[in-house]
């Protein structure tokens, strides 16, 4: 982050300015404060950053931004209406202040590694910031434009939202010149209700395009294939859909890369990329087409895409005690279950091939419906052994077990289901745990970890 002066702040926030000084980064975390910073006290559900305030100007915060009144140092605050709202505006006007090129990425799933994808390919030309780990609200989005710094020449900034507005929000606070639109599930139907409306809230990213800019969609998407916007350059890019412009062909795969072509302007590119699986590919379609759409050959685009890195709890491949273990534990809805098992059906195992898996979050009144479909999938896919925990989980298990698959088993507690899986992995397995962020399956993970490697307990 550029150096601001606390003048600057109060100007950009139009309200009085107590003091001189300047301020070398922002936080919104009192546990993380450093020398110089702004703190941004954020009122949440379940604390209050406004009780730290006294504590993170003690600890070396310049000033804090805070909306009500409290036990504050004297002249150290500036006092908004709203921090959070504060927080996205003071945002806006400094990526206003920076000639940098951000390219808008959101999507029911599949944004993050998208992000990650485009990123390394924008990183072999320009000079390039990311979004850190899904930080793609209305806090880590504008922490992420706070890391533009003059010699920053593009931004790839992943956007989340859970109702509509939020990302037109975002977005209007970040000035994408490009966007990036991966997919429109059943995300978020608790609260959307339809997926038309889910279209509806990722389409607010195209509103705050300027008038001609590239905006790539997913060609594979039953919804995004029909979307058409005059005023912008549509790109559509996929692999089941061959008429797109941007159309990715399958070569091969194992478990930890996939080989594909890229068919572009009528002519065809060899690309590799150290992961599995169709959306991972989908992921670098998009990727690639930000490449060129930003004036990159496509050859330079194709080779970088080497450099990606999986992030987090996506899909890493662990080898431990001849099982093969893969960590796909960051988040979970119907659409990423239908990759994990695709991609798990033809991951090659010499034993067996087994699925543990735990809650889909935020369907609504279509979870346990959509919690059987994947039941159902599971059957199909090539899965030897089904251990599912949640209550929606039983749901799963039925869908599978009604559409044959022979051992599907359903535990109502998290320690039983660990218990099952110590119990039952051998050497020669493959082993896929998948589930939402809040289930926390890296638990077990870990605890199969230790069992493989005691040594290193």
């Amino acid at each position: 982050m550029e150096k601001l002066t606390i003048r600057e702040i109060a100007q950009a926030l139009k309200i009085p300015c107590p003091m001189d000084g300047e301020v070398q980064s922002i936080c919104t975390d009192s546990r993380q404060i450093t020398p110089g910073c702004l703190f941004v006290a954020i009122q949440g559900e379940n604390f209050d950053g406004h009780d730290f305030v006294r504590g993170a100007i003690q600890q070396g915060a310049v000033c804090a931004l805070v909306h009500h009144p409290g036990d504050y140092p004297e002249g150290r605050t500036l006092l908004v209406e709203d921090t959070l709202k504060a927080l996205l505006a003071l945002s806006a006007w400094y990526r206003s202040k920076m000639p940098v090129r951000v390219v808008g990425i959101t999507g029911s799933v599949g944004k993050t590694t998208t992000k990650e994808m485009t990123a390394a390919v924008l990183s072999a030309r320009f000079s390039t910031i990311k979004t850190q780990g899904n930080l793609n609200n209305e806090i880590g989005a504008p922490k992420t434009l706070f890391t533009i710094e003059k010699d920053t020449q593009a931004a790839v900034v992943e956007m989340g939202m859970t109702g509509l507005g939020e990302i037109r929000d975002l977005a209007l606070a970040a000035k994408p010149e490009m966007g990036i639109i991966t997919n429109i599930g059943v995300s978020h139907l608790e609260r959307l209700g339809t997926r038309e409306n889910i279209l509806r809230a990722k389409l607010e990213l195209a509103e705050c395009l300027p008038d001609g800019a590239p905006l790539l969609l997913c060609g594979d998407n039953d919804l995004l294939q029909k979307v058409k916007i005059p005023r912008l350059s549509i790109i559509f890019y996929g692999i089941d859909n061959q008429s797109c412009p941007i159309c990715g062909t399958i070569k091969n795969t194992t478990p930890f890369s996939t080989g594909f072509s890229i068919a572009w302007e009528g002519k065809s590119y060899d690309a590799f990329i150290p992961g599995a699986g169709k959306h991972l590919v989908l992921a670098a379609l998009a990727a690639f087409g930000a490449g060129v759409s930003m004036g990159m050959k496509p050859e330079e685009a194709v080779a970088a895409l080497r450099d990606y890195i999986p992030s987090g709890m996506r899909q890493k491949v662990v080898e431990k005690g001849g099982v093969t273990v893969v960590e796909d534990c960051y988040n979970a809805s119907p659409d990423s279950m239908a990759a994990a098992l695709d991609t798990l059906g033809r991951f090659p195992a010499a034993g067996r091939r087994i699925f543990v898996v735990s809650d889909m979050l935020e369907l609504g009144e279509s979870a346990p419906q959509l919690h059987y479909q994947v039941g159902e999938q599971a059957a199909q896919s090539g899965v030897d052994l089904l251990l599912a925990w949640g209550e929606l989980s039983q749901e799963l298990v039925r869908g599978a077990s009604e559409k044959g698959l022979q051992d599907a088993r359903f535990f109502s507690q998290k320690e039983a289901l660990t218990e099952a899986v110590l119990e039952t992995v051998q050497p020669g397995d493959l082993v896929w745990f998948k589930g939402s962020r809040c289930m926390k399956l890296e638990e077990v993970v870990e605890r199969l970890y230790q069992k493989l490697d005691p040594q290193k307990d």
